[in-house]
Parts: structure tokens; C-alpha cells; sequence
């Protein structure tokens, strides 16, 4: 029960506490930072009690170097059903709560889907009463914050707790030592409360800080070598102080590499102590209690630290080690790519984990005898080893020992199984499932679709949709009622209204609400083919120019991404996309019939606001590189149909809503795969009407990349290919006109508001399958043999 007075209370008392403040004095991050304590004061004793429930059965651990989780306010009054109550508390207070929850930071501590996806599995396991807690790196600072100077990408610190976290507590008590062959550091864990929606029990995210075991030198210090007091303070807290750090050169590297053994190895200490005060030495029964999910490759050099814990501190054989190890874990692939198949040289490994290293060489060793056994040629062997010409193979490792591997959309396990990873499943086959990624509904569509949301569930007379959405499917009796389309079209509208406003405040660029917002957000990268999207707003430009009087629909383009800072092709096609907007966006003769708008820093608290509003769901990844995608599920349950080909979770989508209700092209993974080695993108570029135009573009003059040689290395990657890929590796080419074909469809489709409205809907009603819930439970049940525990 919600006492509001109590409450208010709380708030007064935290801001004397923490600010030395009253209400009326204090800033707006203060009231946020009080507001957000006094709400885990009003749950901390439920927190406490799941975590007593859960120690009853076996219990699940996801292990991931990423979480992004979001602003955390909004969604967890959301989930705890009392948004409208706290609202009330606070605008009595005078507190306005929109204020105060665009003061929060983005908690971004993940690059993209894989991050999100991690955030979204711990919602629907919180929501579901599933005993599973989240553990990774508490980054003192996120990916980075991006911003345009001159249209290129500048990155910087994104310094998230610079308002303090008051989410998350300090948990000293469980503080475990990590040692690397260089030193040990402390890793000190912080607890986030996972609530789930409409459920007493709260779940945990386990974040581990780096520390050094001695944080300064006084003799030094005294001695004035103020820089050698704090060196391995420093040292220690670089572990945990970026996401992902640049690792173009080696020490980047065997940072990326600590960071790695350090939250794995932390977190699998803490499991182990946690089981040894409840059964002892009995380590028979480990799997029995413990199941861990390895969430990519980041993980998986959890498999020989649990090996050398067991066999070097616990005095268990190798093969009783193996076995119960093997028993333990579950992988899951996130990847078609060949070069996102991660490896480590093995010389980092020796220099910085030199134990480690001895275990995966003999778990190699062990492998190739097994191989030899079964007949595997010599030739199949190598390709196949864990260890193999100086290189540690992590996905090789991850299959061999784990008992389960999955993957995350139909398509993609079926590429998995049948090509990528062919030879290990005709190996392995019982080993591989497939789990389709999904989303959470709760913040995916009653939070940032507050009015969408309300309208689903007077039409549904009720809203347990929120819980399980497949009850959605019922919507389908209104695909015929004009009165529901044309409510539909109105919510859309002003969500669209909602996101001009946001834009020209942050951006500055003015855009239309009334033009069909066309909108492709994700991570930059070249198989998503940003590339493509450019390339056909340029030649639909042109075309205009020719032709002021073309018949088309006003269309903003909408883009937001981020290129990792080592990614130099990706920083390029950032440059040209806003070289492409000063373009268009400055030239009047067009008339507003087309603009373009690159978002800065893109992250999760925008994309609350570009998902509800867009028209056109843009998912052209080249078929058979996009592992799942989850952005596509955003945009569905949004109401949006894609425009995107028949790739990742794309073909599920398209089989739940129906092709005619989005807008699918392009080559097929089939026609690639019978083309690709006889493929020439020459062909195309002479051919295709206006393609050769906006391709030369790049090196023509007409933009300028300032003298980077951006530019022409893109131009060059399409036309004459580059030491590690042929040209035109993604199929741009091949794809152009098709992609165009589809964009005259849409323009087509748009215009009668009522069938487009329908096949919003549509996609909306057949949005079940892709709730988190949905997949998690599969998780629960198929691989962790987990149960719900709830608190009665």
C-alpha cells in the first residue's frame, strides 16, 4: 500500500539528509535523487525477502558485459502501479514529475541490442517472479555521449553518475579479490533492484567496480611522486571505467581482456561462496542449484576460471570439474558475422591469465583427442579447434563448454545449424536451440505510449495484456472499425507532434509533423546498411530536383546511431549522411518535401520518444547478417510497419502481421548465397538509374569530408573491395532499385489513411510473440530449469 504522506516525508528527510536542503531550495537533479531513494526506502524490505525466497530452489545468473538499462524512475513507478499516486504526492509538493524524470541520466552501460536485450530479459524475469539476477561492470562511465562537429561524430565521456545512482547500493560486504598475473584489484558490488510489474517480488542486477587493494601511497606521496601515490589506483578503476574501450592498439586489448576475466571471475566467486555457506564442499550438486547464461562471447572466459576455481582451490578432479561445469553453462550467439566471432590472441592470454591459458590449452588438447576418436579428419580438426594458429576460437570454446547454445531469431539459429556453425551442430546437434530475442511491454509501450497503451486497454476491457501480450490478438475485430483506426491515427499523430517538439529543442531542426516519418535507429554499422537508406534519399533528391512537381508524400528521414570510435568506415558514412542533411535541409526549391535529421547521442530515453512516433520501421540490414534486431519489435508493437528485408527477426514479423501489412525487399539469404562468389557490384553501379549519380557523390565533390579520406575509402570499399572483403560486401548495389520499388509502395500505401492505420493495427495485434516474457520463460523452462517463486 502507497502512503503518500509518508512518503512526502521521505523526500523532505533525504534532501536534508543528502543536500542539506529543504524543498523549496533545492535543484531539480536533488528532487530526482530523493524522490528515487524514497522509493527504494518504500521497497527494500520486499527486496530483502525475494532474495531470502529465491535461496530456496536453483536459480539462474545472466552474464553480460552489458546492460542498458534506461532511465530507471518512470519504468519502475510504472511496474510498481504507482505512477498516478506518486504523480499526485508530488505535484502537491510542487515537484513536476516530467521534470524530474528527464533530469536522469541514461543508465548506458551498453551499446545496442545485445545491451538492451540484457535490460529487457531482467524486466520479464522480475515481472515473471524467476529467481534470476544480472550480473556485469558498473562503468563509472557509459559508451559515450555523441555530438556533430561540422557532421563528423565527436565522442565523449558519458558520465552517468554525476548525479549520484540512487538505484543502486553499495554492497562492501561481498567484496571479492581478482587477480591477474599484473596484480589483484578489489571488485566491490553494487545492487540495483529489478522490479517487475504488478509482483511483490524484486529481482537483482550485481554490478561489480573495480578497486585497487591499496588506494594510495603515503610514502610516495610524502616522497612528492604524486602521479606513482595514485597509479594503481588509477590502474585498477580503468577496469571499470569505460564500456568498451578502444582497442585498436594492445593496450586497449588487455584492458578489454581484464575487464572480461574481472566481472566473470568476480561474479562466479560470489556464486561459489554463496553456495558453500549453504552446502559446503558439495560441489556434486552445483549445476543442480546454478544455472549461468553466458549473454555472447564477453562471458565466456567464465568456463576455464569455473574450472580453475574447482580444480585449484576446491580439489576436484578435471573431469568431475568439466562435467559440472559443462552442466552449468549455456551460451547464447548474438552473431552471424565472422569477424564478430571473437578471439583472442593467445599471447595476451599468457602474459596477463597465464593459469587460464594452461586450462583452455588442455581443454584443446582434450577436444582434439575427442575429434580424433569420432573420425574427424585433420583438416576438420583445425578448423574447428579451440585453440588454433596462436588464436583462442571464444565461440569454439562457449559451444564445447556449455550444454546448451542458442540463438536469437529462427532464421538466424537455422544459419547457425546449417552453415556458420555447421560443423559443431552436426557435432553437437541436442546442444542448439533457438530463443527469438523479444522486448518488454512495460516500458516499450505503456511507458513511452502512455496513450496507445490506454487505448489497447479499453478495447480489451483489460490490462493484462501488460502481462501477456498475446492477448493483443484480440485486437484484430477492430481492423474494419473507423472510429478505432482513426483514434489510432490521432494517438500517432501526436506522438509525432511530441517528437518534432523534442527534436527542435535538442537539434534545433525544425520537421513536419504531417510528412511520413521514416525512421531507421540502431547501432551504425555497415551490414545495417545506413549506407543504402543515404544513398536512396540522394537519389530521391535528385529526382526532385529534375522534377519539382513529382508526385511524393512529404518524408522526414530520421536517423540515430553511433559508431564504435575505432570504426572509421562507420564515422564516414555518419559524415555523409550529414553532409547529405545540410543538403537537402538548406535547399528551398524542394519545398520541404524531403528532410533529414541525424539525432545526437541516441540512446535509450530518445528512442522512448522516435519508437511511438514513426511511421516507417527501416530494418535493411543485407539478409542473413542480422542476427534478430529487437528495434524492429519496438517499432511493431508501436504500431509501425517495416520496410526492411527478410532478415533476422524481420521474416518472424512478417509471418505474425503479414507480408501485405509491411514492406519487404531485396535479395533473400538463399539468392546471396548462390551469388556471392560471382557477384560484380559493377554490373549495378552502370546499370541501376541513378545509382552511379549518388555513389560518386562521394568522390565527385559534391561533399566534402575534409580531407579526411573518408569518403573515397567508402567509395573504394563498394567498387574495388578492401584486403579483408570483396566490393561491395553487403550488397548495396544489388539491393538499391528494390529498396527504391518498396519506398513508391509505401508512398502509395500511405496515402489511404484508413488501410494504413489497418495495417498498424495489424502489427500491433500480432506483436505477442515478441514480449521478453515470452522468451524468457522458454529460457526457464528449456534451458536454465528454473521455476517461478513467488512471494505469497
Amino acid at each position: 500500500m502507497f502512503d503518500r504522506k509518508k512518503f512526502q516525508e521521505s523526500i523532505e528527510r533525504i534532501l536534508k539528509l543528502e543536500f542539506c536542503k529543504i524543498l523549496e531550495k533545492a535543484e531539480s537533479y536533488e528532487k530526482y535523487y530523493a524522490v528515487s531513494k524514497a522509493l527504494i526506502e518504500n521497497i527494500v524490505d520486499r527486496w530483502n525477502e525475494t532474495e531470502e525466497l529465491y535461496k530456496k530452489g536453483k536459480q539462474a545468473y545472466y552474464l553480460s558485459a552489458e546492460f542498458l538499462m534506461g532511465r530507471a524512475l518512470g519504468n519502475n513507478l510504472i511496474n510498481l502501479g504507482i505512477y498516478e499516486e506518486v504523480k499526485k504526492a508530488l505535484d502537491e509538493m510542487n515537484i513536476d514529475i516530467n521534470l524530474i524524470e528527464e533530469i536522469e541520466e541514461d543508465a548506458g552501460l551498453g551499446n545496442g541490442g545485445l545491451g538492451r536485450l540484457a535490460a529487457c530479459f531482467m524486466d520479464s524475469c522480475a515481472t515473471m517472479n524467476l529467481p534470476v539476477t544480472g550480473y556485469g561492470i558498473r562503468y563509472s562511465h557509459g559508451i559515450f555521449k555523441q555530438k556533430f562537429v561540422d557532421g563528423f561524430q565527436v565522442e565523449e565521456g558519458d558520465n552517468w553518475l554525476k548525479y549520484g545512482d540512487p538505484w543502486s547500493v553499495r554492497r562492501s560486504e561481498d567484496t571479492v579479490i581478482v587477480e591477474f598475473s599484473d596484480g589483484a584489484v578489489k571488485a566491490v558490488p553494487y545492487d540495483t533492484p529489478i522490479i517487475g510489474y504488478d509482483t511483490k517480488n524484486i529481482n537483482k542486477l550485481r554490478l561489480w567496480k573495480a578497486e585497487p587493494i591499496k588506494d594510495f601511497d603515503f610514502k610516495l606521496f610524502n616522497e612528492q611522486e604524486y602521479d606513482e601515490a595514485v597509479k594503481e589506483k588509477n590502474r585498477a578503476e580503468d577496469i571499470s571505467r569505460v564500456l568498451y574501450p578502444n582497442d585498436s592498439k594492445n593496450e586497449g586489448k588487455i584492458l578489454r581482456l581484464k575487464q572480461q576475466y574481472f566481472f566473470v571471475s568476480a561474479s562466479l566467486k560470489d556464486l561459489i561462496k554463496k553456495h558453500k555457506e549453504k552446502f559446503g564442499k558439495n560441489f556434486e550438486i552445483f549445476s543442480d542449484y546454478h544455472a549461468i547464461q553466458l549473454n555472447d562471447t564477453h562471458p565466456v572466459v567464465a568456463i576455464p576460471e569455473l574450472m580453475r576455481i574447482f580444480i585449484d582451490e576446491e580439489g576436484l578432479s578435471w573431469e568431475k570439474a568439466w562435467e559440472i561445469t559443462k552442466n552449468t553453462f549455456s551460451y547464447t550467439n548474438h552473431t552471424i558475422l565472422a569477424e564478430a566471432l571473437e578471439q583472442w590472441w593467445s599471447g595476451f592470454y599468457k602474459e596477463i591469465l597465464p593459469r587460464i591459458y594452461e586450462i583452455i590449452k588442455e581443454i584443446d588438447k582434450r577436444f582434439v583427442i575427442q575429434l580424433k576418436e569420432k573420425g574427424y579428419s585433420n583438416n576438420k580438426i583445425n578448423s574447428m579447434r579451440i585453440i588454433a594458429d596462436d588464436m583462442i576460437k571464444m565461440a569454439h570454446l562457449a559451444i564445447h563448454g556449455t550444454h546448451t547454445t542458442n540463438g536469437v531469431a529462427k532464421l538466424h539459429t537455422e544459419i547457425l545449424k546449417h552453415q556458420e556453425l555447421k560443423d559443431w551442430y552436426e557435432l553437437y546437434p541436442e546442444r542448439f536451440q533457438n530463443k527469438t530475442n523479444g522486448i518488454t511491454p512495460r516500458r516499450w509501450l505503456k511507458l513511452c505510449n502512455k496513450e496507445l497503451s490506454e487505448m489497447i486497454t479499453e478495447l480489451l476491457g483489460t490490462d493484462n495484456w501488460i502481462k501477456d501480450l498475446s492477448i493483443l490478438k484480440e485486437l484484430e475485430k477492430y481492423l474494419d472499425d473507423e472510429k478505432v483506426l482513426n483514434r489510432f491515427l490521432e494517438i500517432k499523430k501526436k506522438k509525432k507532434e511530441e517528437l518534432a517538439d523534442y527534436i527542435y529543442a535538442n537539434e534545433g531542426i525544425c520537421i513536419d509533423p504531417n510528412s511520413i516519418f521514416d525512421i531507421q535507429i540502431k547501432r551504425l554499422h555497415e551490414y545495417k546498411r545506413q549506407l543504402l537508406n543515404a544513398f536512396h534519399i540522394l537519389d530521391l533528391y535528385y529526382r526532385l530536383k529534375e522534377n519539382p512537381k513529382m508526385d511524393i508524400l512529404p518524408r522526414t528521414f530520421i536517423f540515430g546511431a553511433k559508431a564504435a570510435p575505432g570504426y572509421f568506415r562507420a564515422k564516414g558514412i555518419i559524415k555523409f549522411i550529414n553532409e547529405i542533411a545540410k543538403l537537402i535541409n538548406n535547399d528551398s526549391e524542394i519545398d520541404g518535401k524531403i528532410k533529414v535529421v541525424f539525432v545526437q547521442n541516441y540512446r535509450v530515453s530518445y528512442a522512448e520518444k522516435l519508437f511511438p512516433a514513426a511511421d516507417i520501421s527501416e530494418q535493411i540490414s543485407t539478409a542473413g547478417k542480422e542476427a534478430s534486431g529487437t528495434g524492429n519489435m519496438k517499432f511493431m508493437l508501436n504500431g509501425t510497419p517495416t520496410l526492411g528485408t527478410y532478415d533476422g527477426a524481420n521474416v518472424e514479423i512478417v509471418k505474425e502481421a503479414g507480408e501485405e501489412n509491411n514492406f519487404i525487399f531485396g535479395a533473400r539469404v538463399e539468392e546471396i548465397e548462390k551469388i556471392k562468389e560471382t557477384y560484380d557490384p559493377i554490373e549495378y553501379y552502370e546499370k541501376v538509374s541513378g545509382l552511379k549519380r549518388v555513389v560518386d557523390t562521394l568522390i565527385d565533390g559534391t561533399f566534402d569530408d575534409d580531407k579526411t579520406g573518408m569518403f573515397e575509402e567508402l567509395y573504394n570499399s563498394l567498387l574495388k573491395g578492401a584486403s579483408w572483403h570483396r566490393p561491395d560486401n553487403y550488397f548495396l548495389f544489388r539491393d538499391f532499385d528494390d529498396y527504391r520499388e518498396a519506398h513508391k509502395m509505401v508512398d502509395k500505401a500511405y496515402r489511404d489513411r484508413l488501410g494504413w492505420a489497418k495495417k498498424c493495427l495489424k502489427n500491433i495485434a500480432n506483436a505477442g510473440k515478441f514480449s521478453s516474457d515470452r522468451t524468457i520463460e522458454e529460457y526457464a523452462k528449456e534451458i536454465w530449469n528454473i521455476k517461478a517463486i513467488r512471494d505469497s
